[in-house]
This record gives structure tokens, C-alpha cells and sequence, in this order.
């Protein structure tokens, strides 16, 4: 592929970055030097002098140099920025990096590169968990926080990518343009990640190194972002799906939240129902109306082999047997989805 065949437009959304932005933006000119970049600054409402740094530093190193500079008025958070960044963009891949230089732009460049050498690649991510690049952690907890919804993304989206919240990241243009982009603060990895699986292309990574900053040098992600991934990621997996899958998800959780009812007591009952419930919002992903009708009817028919508490264990057998079969069935009827009143029931 021809490097002037094409052009990358960067996206950078920078806040309250007074100590290092200038140091960033030279380090990422200097990086993307030979290339046709087109540079698109969001400043999200900085009111530490930021801005003027940008401002003067723009003016004395990016004379023929292809940029766009826009304040926000207040702080709006990274996905409000990274849209407006949107509106500018005309290039066919666009990379979205941090301005807090925990990432660095040479491997930002080394992403595009491979982006640009294979077509196929829609989307490639920076990995702080993969390769043998210099590596920097200061917070246990957040690395924590990181596994974890990486690993409650892959098992919610079928994926196995090995970091979700990366602030490295090349995807084609057009691809990104297609997303809805609508969570706020540090949403943003949470909602073009999961909007990208549902349309089940392919999350590339390669790795890249990672000096993660102190909060006294300005890192700025807290606990409510850490509580808010897990409203985001509810939300992109059982939520924003279209009107015949939450018909689905809503039709086998409220069904396999009522059997988990008849199980237990006390404690055991409620813990019963909890996993009961869980296991619905699943089935409804993967099943439509008539699939999740045949599991109840298993279920049912399960019950009455024995009773009391001891009913839990035929009930499983033909829960198993149940998700088999419903499974095969829907695979069967996949050419009937194209009538749309079908669509709900298979």
C-alpha cells in the first residue's frame, strides 16, 4: 500500500496538561514527520494554561503543517473530546492517542504502520500487556481494575483481547465515523470496543510500553470512572442491542428470574435467583423467543422428576441438553432471520 495514497488524522484530547503538553505535541510531530498526518488538537476545557502552551507552540513549529485547534468551553471528559476531534477528520485511518505521554508516539507509529501495511486491519489497539516494551506501573489497583474488565468484556462480547482501556489505538476512518459514540469521562474504550465486536470485525493488537504517571503529575482517572466501566459495560452488552434482541434478552431474563424463584430459601434462594436471572440476560443474547421457549419447557420438564431442593439437579440435566438443542435450532433457522417478523421469534 502507498504511504501517499494515504492520510492519518490524529486525534489528541488534552486537559489540564500544562507541565508536558508541549513536550507531547513535539515528541508526536516529530514521530509522524515523514508522514501525511493531519493534527487535530481538542483542548477539553484546560484552565491551567494549557492552552496558551498549545496555542504558542502550534504557532512556532506546524507552519505548512496540516492541524485543527479547538477549546471546548468546560470540561466535557475524553469521549465528548475524541467526538468533536470527529468532525474534523478527513483522513483514511485515524489514531486516537493520550496527550499525558504514558504512551509513546513511536509506538503509536508503529501501529499505523501495520495497519497500513495489511488491509484487513480495521481497528489495531496498543497492548500494555503484550511484547517486551518498557513497562512502568505505579498503581496496583488500576491494573486490577484493568484485568478485570477486560476480562468481563471478552466473556460479555466474545472477544480475547488483553487490554480494553489502552490510550493507543488506529482504526479506519469510515469504521470509526459508523459508531455512536455517546459515554462520557473515560467511557470511551468501553463504547467503541463494544460497538466494534457486535458488528464482529476483528480487534487487533501489538504491544507497546507504558510509564504510567503519579496523580501528582496529573493522571486524573478515579474510582467513580472504576465504578462507571462496570454501568458501561451493562449497558453496551444487555442495553444498546437492536429492538428483536432486547426483546430476547428481556423475555429470558424475566422468565429465568421467576424459576430461580422456586429454589432455596433464604440466603440460598436469593443467590439461586441472582445466577438464575444472570443466566437469562446470556441466553438472550444468543437466542430468540422460540429457543429460549424450548430451554423453559426443559426446564419445566425437569422439575417434575424430583422435588423439593433435590429438583435443581434434573432441572440442570435438562438445562444443559436444552441449551444444546436450542442452540442448533437457531443455527438451522439463520436464513429464516432475513423476514423481519421472524427475527423475533428465531
Amino acid at each position: 500500500m502507498r504511504l501517499e495514497n494515504n492520510k492519518l488524522s490524529i486525534i489528541v484530547p488534552i486537559y489540564n496538561e500544562f507541565k508536558i503538553v508541549e513536550k507531547f505535541i513535539l515528541l508526536l510531530l516529530e514521530a509522524f514527520k515523514d508522514l501525511n498526518c493531519q493534527y487535530i488538537f481538542i483542548d477539553d476545557g484546560s484552565s491551567d494554561g494549557t492552552s496558551e502552551i498549545i496555542k504558542t507552540t502550534l504557532k512556532k513549529k506546524f507552519n505548512n503543517i496540516e492541524f485543527k485547534y479547538k477549546k471546548l468551553h468546560k470540561n466535557y471528559g475524553k469521549s465528548r473530546a475524541v467526538k468533536e476531534g470527529l468532525k474534523y477528520v478527513d483522513g483514511t485511518y485515524t489514531l486516537l492517542i493520550d496527550s499525558d505521554l504514558e504512551y509513546s508516539p513511536y509506538d503509536a507509529l508503529e501501529l499505523y504502520m501495520i495497519a497500513l501495511n495489511n488491509n484487513s486491519i480495521d481497528i489495531i489497539q496498543g497492548s500494555r500487556y503484550l511484547g517486551a516494551k518498557l513497562q512502568a506501573r505505579k498503581y496496583i489497583f488500576n491494573d486490577i481494575a484493568v484485568k478485570l474488565n477486560t476480562f468481563l468484556f471478552n466473556f460479555l462480547f466474545s472477544q480475547s483481547i488483553t487490554d480494553l482501556h489502552t490510550g493507543t489505538k488506529v482504526i479506519k476512518t469510515n469504521l470509526l465515523k459508523s459508531l455512536n459514540l455517546t459515554y462520557s469521562r473515560f467511557g470511551l474504550e468501553i463504547n467503541l470496543n463494544s460497538q466494534i465486536a457486535k458488528k464482529n470485525i476483528y480487534i487487533y493488537e501489538y504491544g507497546i510500553g507504558y510509564i504510567e504517571r503519579s496523580k501528582e503529575d496529573g493522571k486524573k482517572i478515579t474510582f467513580v470512572d472504576g465504578l462507571l466501566s462496570y454501568y458501561y459495560l451493562f449497558i453496551s452488552r444487555f442495553i444498546q442491542n437492536d429492538f428483536q434482541t432486547n426483546i430476547s434478552i428481556y423475555y429470558s431474563f424475566i422468565g429465568m428470574l421467576y424459576i430461580g424463584t422456586y429454589f432455596g430459601m433464604g440466603i440460598g434462594k436469593l443467590l439461586i435467583t441472582i445466577i438464575f436471572a444472570l443466566a437469562g440476560l446470556m441466553i438472550g443474547l444468543t437466542r430468540k423467543i422460540i429457543s429460549i421457549s424450548l430451554i423453559f419447557l426443559f426446564i419445566y420438564l425437569g422439575s417434575l422428576f424430583s422435588s423439593g431442593n433435590g429438583r435443581i439437579y434434573p432441572i440442570l440435566i435438562f438445562f444443559l441438553i436444552s441449551l444444546y438443542l436450542s442452540k442448533k435450532i437457531s443455527a438451522k433457522s439463520i436464513k429464516l432471520k432475513k423476514y423481519p417478523f421472524l427475527s423475533f421469534f428465531i
